[in-house]
């Protein structure tokens, strides 16, 4: 089975236009991210699904510089954008992650596939985020193909669409869900970048952690934090985007 991690990127993000490009220590954020994502050991490619817009030529070209495979598809319609790229790289399996998650944990992404693996044929969709014990940011989505097909061909309704696998998990009827949680409940953490609070937060994170340990995990953002818990009420108060909105 080919394992392909997806990582959704664009330039026209609603609440922080062109984030996945703003810098910290000289380096744009999708390169952090492209870097921990190379480490992740059960994957055997990544690719940047992207859009068709002239405004992300910019992803194209550090996709380009870093010799990362990419797919150019639909702003709106995600969910094609993700069917065409698993289609042109062959996927068999499909690792969902999203831009905005800079510092995820590669790890963590490979526990997530170590349990679709430990358990194969069980899951057609297993995550870690449906129920919420990881740090926002550390969120991983691992499905089968065939899942990814039969999404894309039936749903119908647009926040199916832009959200990708709602279709799937809220079939639990249909399809085998599977869960992986952290040891402690850490979702109070909000580690993803959808505004200049989350940015900043990033920022003093990477700055802190990255020029003398680049592969830094989960674990040392947390002891990060607890050494400057006043860093967390930078970006408290904002609410993630939900489901349908």
């Amino acid at each position: 089975m080919k394992v392909v991690i997806i990582n959704q990127a664009r330039m026209t993000s609603t609440r922080l236009p062109a984030k996945v490009m703003k810098r910290v220590l000289g380096k744009p954020l999708l390169e952090y991210q492209i870097e921990r994502l190379k480490r992740v050991k059960l994957a055997d490619q990544i690719v940047i699904a992207t859009t068709i817009n002239d405004t992300d030529q910019p992803i194209i070209d550090l996709c380009d510089r870093l010799s990362i495979p990419n797919y150019r598809g639909s702003e709106d319609d995600v969910l094609a954008r993700y069917h065409g790229a698993a289609i042109a790289h062959q996927a068999d399996i499909v690792v969902r992650v999203t831009s905005d998650c800079p510092i995820i944990d590669p790890q963590v992404v490979d526990q997530a596939i170590q349990f679709y693996m430990d358990f194969y044929p069980k899951y057609d969709y297993v995550s870690n985020c449906l129920e919420k014990t990881y740090p926002h940011g550390m969120d991983t989505e691992v499905l089968t193909f065939k899942a990814l097909d039969e999404a894309f061909l039936e749903g119908t309704v647009q926040p199916d669409r832009e959200h990708v696998t709602p279709f799937i998990y809220r079939q639990s009827d249909r399809y085998q869900l599977g869960q992986v949680n952290y040891c402690e409940n850490h979702c109070n953490h909000r580690w993803t970048v959808d505004t200049s609070e989350d940015f900043e937060l990033i920022k003093r994170i990477i700055e802190a952690l990255y020029p003398n340990k680049p592969e830094f995990l989960l674990e040392d953002c947390l002891e990060l934090l607890s050494q400057n818990p006043k860093w967390m009420t930078i970006n408290q108060h904002i609410a993630q985007k939900q489901y349908g909105e």
